[in-house]
């Protein structure tokens, strides 16, 4: 497993944005105001990365967006894993009890299962899907980050 970036799931996209790039000034080696995804350089391949709140719904069905002032989740920690379904496989025999089951997400560009830790930290376990399985969308958005 490797750590990939701190995901902090937002409500405000675009003032988080601004916040991370105008005020911070990170440098953003993906996404834009208006979009729903944008990961930002921390030095030495650290990274953080916001995510609108709303759209975690897609990947765990029933997921509420936390409000401001109520409970829940604000961040996300993802993890990298070579093989989604062995990860999911190994970490369910030890006792952990996952949130939903291993999916695609292809208009994510990944295959995802998610599960909380003993303070109820939310994480995401995740491998990257070839492009070929990218969505469309996701694959011409790709073009403005990557030198093909």
């Amino acid at each position: 497993m490797r750590i990939n970036n701190i995901t902090l799931l937002v409500n405000d996209f675009d003032r988080a944005y601004a916040f991370y790039h105008d005020i911070l000034e990170l440098t953003c080696t993906w996404g834009k105001p208006g979009e729903n995804f944008a990961s930002f350089s921390l030095g030495d391949g650290a990274g953080i990365a916001i995510f609108k709140a709303e759209l975690m719904a897609m990947a765990l069905p029933g997921y509420q967006a936390k409000q401001a002032g109520a409970q829940g989740d604000s961040t996300m920690i993802l993890v990298q894993v070579d093989n989604v379904q062995d990860a999911y496989t190994k970490l369910s025999q030890k006792g952990v009890v996952f949130i939903d089951t291993p999916q695609d997400m292809a208009a994510w560009g990944i295959r995802v299962v998610h599960f909380r830790d003993t303070e109820n930290n939310l994480f995401e376990l995740y491998s990257e899907l070839p492009k070929e399985q990218w969505s469309e969308g996701l694959q011409e958005n790709a073009k403005q980050y990557t030198a093909e």
